[in-house]
Order: structure tokens, then sequence, then C-alpha cells
């Protein structure tokens, strides 16, 4: 199982990559130096220059993903009967892959169209959680805390763990649109918009809807923090669930800055990096729950062997 965990390790790390650097290319305006799909301006090594070299790297790294999900598919199908979540969790990382595939020539064919760029940016991030997701649960043949924790009360708190992961999904798909389509000053006050609580524009429609969203979000964090901590739960499920309630935090820091210094690009990559980082801990939170609700079965099939 430690070739499965080390290579869905790798896929995660490269693949997070490759979403952060694709946003700083489309942050940066570099999002259509290459306005052909597979080639870029009619080769493949353009010439690097005018923000084509984020662009190209982008889809270099992107390519290197594929080799290393060749690898990992096989490999996690063949473990796939030492847990009930491998199998599922592989077939999702496979389709993943390839709508991800399609939506990268599609979001080019569409000159990043803001629902483009939600869909392709919404299912690398499922790819990202899926192979997290995996790492997780290929390790745990060597992870002998879920046999120590008493998993009962677990599946209540996976649920709201899983609500938190989902709404901060969508908050951060909502942001995607909002940043795609120009819409990030569209509502230059706190909490109203322009000084009004109604609005009216497309704009300020999505921006409002983004915020209310964010603060969904940081109430389920903080619901989420709040039963970690007061229910029985293991520690790295509270250490899970305490780094996402932080980042969420970090999160709203970096959503009023990005208002009152009117989007500068740094902040704008950061905030859509972190927004990731928020949910991946949402989904790591929500994995440790689930493996935790079978420590009992785990906890009795170790006593009776």
């Amino acid at each position: 199982m430690k070739s499965l965990r080390y290579l869905a390790l790798a896929t995660v790390v490269v693949a997070f990559g490759t979403i952060v650097l694709g946003s700083w290319t489309r942050i940066n305006g570099a999002g259509l130096t290459c306005p052909d799909w597979p080639l870029c301006q009619g080769h493949v090594i353009p010439s690097l220059a005018n923000g084509v070299v984020f662009e190209w790297t982008h889809r270099l790294l992107a390519i290197s993903v594929a080799p290393l999900v060749a690898a990992l598919l096989p490999v996690a199908w063949i473990q796939r009967r030492h847990s009930p979540f491998i199998a599922p969790v592989t077939i999702a990382i496979a389709v993943c892959f390839a709508a991800q595939v399609l939506l990268g020539a599609a979001t080019v064919r569409l000159n990043n169209s803001p629902w483009s760029v939600v869909l392709h940016w919404g299912t690398a991030m499922a790819f990202v959680a899926a192979a997290s997701a995996l790492a997780i649960f290929a390790a745990t043949r060597e992870d002998r805390e879920a046999i120590r924790f008493d998993g009962s009360g677990s599946a209540f708190a996976g649920a709201v763990l899983a609500t938190t992961a989902t709404v901060a999904f969508f908050t951060m798909c909502v942001g995607a649109y909002v940043s795609s389509s120009g819409a990030g000053l569209a509502c230059l006050s706190i909490p109203g918009c322009v000084g009004n609580v109604v609005v009216y524009t497309p704009g300020q429609l999505v921006q409002m809807l983004h915020r209310i969203a964010a603060a969904a979000t940081l109430l389920c964090a903080a619901g989420s923090l709040a039963i970690a901590s007061s229910r029985p739960a293991s520690g790295r499920v509270r250490a899970a669930v305490a780094t996402g309630s932080a980042l969420v935090c970090v999160q709203v820091l970096l959503g009023l800055l990005n208002v009152a210094l009117r989007l500068p690009n740094d902040l704008r990559e950061l905030h859509a990096a972190n927004a990731a980082l928020v949910f991946l801990s949402f989904v790591v939170a929500t994995t440790f729950a689930m493996l935790d609700g079978r420590a009992p079965v785990a906890a009795k099939q170790s006593i009776t062997a």
C-alpha cells in the first residue's frame, strides 16, 4: 500500500501546483496567450514571451499529471480489496481526470468564459480532493489510531464536516466566477453593496452571492470546530478541522483586503490558493471521520485475530 500512498501524494502535489499556476496565469491575463490546443501558437515550444511562459508552463505541468494518473489507477485497482473506499475513489479520480482534459481544451476554445473557468476549476479541485482521500485510505493499514479510537458518533461529525466541505466548494466555485467575470470590485462597500442591501447588476448579484456563501462557510467551520471539540473525535479529525477553521478566518481577511486594496494580483492569487486549502482541509477531516466511524469494527477484528 506504500506505493499507492506515495503515488497518490505525488499526484496531489503536482495537480495542486498545476491548479495554482493556472489560477496565476489567468489572474495575470495570460490565459489566452496560447489560443490553440494542444499546441501553443502552433508550436510545441513557442516563444516564451509576453506571458506565454505562464500558460505554456501550466500546460506542461498539467501534462505531467497524466503519467502519475496512469500509474496510480492500476495500482489502486489492484489494492481495492484492502479498503471499501478505494474502488469508488479510484473511479472518481479517473472520471475527474478525463473530464479535466476535455475542460482544459474547452476553456481555451471558449476564451476563458466564466462558466468554463468555474467548471475547469471545480473539476480540478474535485480531482485533488479524491486523490487526497485515496492517499489517506492507502495509509490506513499502517495507521493504528483508528483502531485505538472509539468511533461511535463519528457518523454525525462526518456529515457535518462533509456539509462544510460542500459549502466551501460552492463558495470557491462562486469566487472563481466572480474573478473570471470581472465582478471582483462590483461591490466596494461591506457588508452591503454600493451602500445598498438590494443589488441590481449581474456583477453585484454574484458578488453578494459569494459573500453570503463565504459567511455560510464561516458558520459551518465554526460549527465543525465546536462539534469536533465537544464530541468524541480523534486527534487527526480535530487537527484537520482546526486547520480548516483557521484558514477560513485567513480567507475572510484576504477577501476584505482584496476589496480594500482593489484586487492586487498577489492577493487575488493568495485568496484563490487559500480557498483551495480550506476545501481540502475539510475533505481531509471528512475522510478521517469516515475512517474513525469504522474504528469499532477494526478494533473487533484486531482483538479476534
